[in-house]
């Protein structure tokens, strides 16, 4: 009988032991990053593109997701994004929007980081559409 019970001890290690497995594989498979824009929207989920502009949104956008790499101190990649004129060269020959768009043939920006938010993608394509003034 001893064998018996031991070997049912060493069936019910293993049984805990698959649930523990299972259950921690679980929780991680719950565990992800998403954007905080759109999880918690700060604006009821719409994106206002009816006023937009270089300096109040443009330029916002800029300071938060690209110039800590293409300000004129990095410069990585040699692309220089600070101030209206050197941002202008890359929205006229389409780079710009192509690497925040992750469009094709384009480098995705930000490198290594996530996509800009469909409502920021929104907003450069508002500004672009309107050429882009320096308001």
């Amino acid at each position: 009988m001893k064998v018996h019970s031991t070997i049912d001890n060493v069936m019910n290690k293993k049984y805990l032991y698959i649930i523990g497995v299972f259950a921690i594989l679980s929780a991680l498979q719950g565990c992800y990053y998403d954007i905080e824009e759109e999880l918690y929207p700060t604006n009821g989920g719409n994106c206002d593109t009816a006023a937009v502009t270089y300096s109040g949104t443009i330029q916002t956008i800029l300071n938060e997701s690209c110039n800590s790499c293409h300000s004129a101190a990095s410069a990585q990649g040699n692309v220089v994004l600070e101030g209206f004129n050197l941002l202008k060269v890359y929205v006229d020959d389409g780079s710009f929007l192509g690497a925040v768009s992750h469009g094709s043939g384009y480098s995705p920006m930000p490198k290594g980081g996530n996509k800009l938010s469909d409502c920021k993608i929104s907003q450069i394509q508002t500004w672009i559409a309107a050429g882009a003034p320096n308001n």
